[in-house]
């Protein structure tokens, strides 16, 4: 099973079903197969972080890659097959690019394939070390703090901003409702994945009630842009 290309169907599908208008009905699917299943989103987690630029240095980003390899191998094997013929089901009509080729390469035990899975391992081990396109600065914010943010009302959460994000809010406001959707719903699986991630390693009970209240209300909420700006911010600080 390529993990990458079954993702790859999956973000098509969602932005195609903007277009056609079906969006609703394959986020519930969506939701239902992926986001609440803890093992695949955090697959799928695992390989938004191995496809990104994080400006690590060489011994992290080697430890970064090896750690990876050991969670995803583990996480497999709690993968019930009938689950991933589920999503196939749903998704394995599109015909799109593989965007995570490189990460399949590296999660894969083909013997066969070894040559691919060393340059793979290269290749990703460079991205870890690149710096991020845009590097903003970030404030490191209480998991209690974050997850009041997100639960707060827009009128309140706007009214909370400083005057800099006020004015990145009002770009978003006035840009196009198609590009930013497209987005927005990929955004939500990944921070759902942050989401569990930390309340796992978090001892404290009314830090993971309010995380679990956070993961129910971005899994019920519909596309609106105080929301994707918001869901942007809490991404940021995770």
């Amino acid at each position: 099973m390529k993990f990458g290309l079954l993702k790859s169907q999956i973000e098509n599908m969602l932005i195609e079903s903007y277009k056609n208008e079906s969006m609703k009905n394959n986020m519930f699917i969506f939701n239902e197969l992926v986001l609440k299943n803890k093992n695949i989103s955090r697959v799928f987690y695992l390989y938004d972080e191995l496809n990104s630029n994080k400006g690590l240095n060489e011994s992290v980003a080697g430890e970064f890659v090896n750690q990876s390899v050991i969670v995803y191998e583990n996480l497999i094997n709690k993968i019930n097959p009938k689950e991933l013929k589920e999503i196939q089901m749903w998704v394995g009509h599109i015909q799109c690019e593989n965007t995570y080729t490189l990460v399949d390469d590296l999660f894969s035990n083909n013997v066969t394939n070894l040559e691919s899975k060393i340059k793979s391992k290269n290749t990703i081990l460079e991205n870890l070390k690149t710096e991020p396109k845009k590097v903003k600065e970030i404030v490191n914010v209480p998991i209690k703090t974050m997850v009041n943010v997100a639960n707060k009302t827009a009128s309140n959460y706007i009214e909370s901003l400083t005057e800099s994000d006020k004015t990145e809010l009002k770009k978003l406001l006035s840009s196009d409702d198609e590009t930013i959707k497209e987005s927005y719903f990929i955004l939500k699986g990944k921070v759902i994945s942050k989401l569990e991630t930390l309340q796992e390693g978090d001892q404290d009970n009314e830090v993971t009630n309010r995380i679990d209240e956070t993961i129910q209300k971005i899994q019920d909420e519909s596309f609106d842009k105080v929301g994707y700006f918001k869901l942007r911010k809490l991404n940021e600080n995770l």
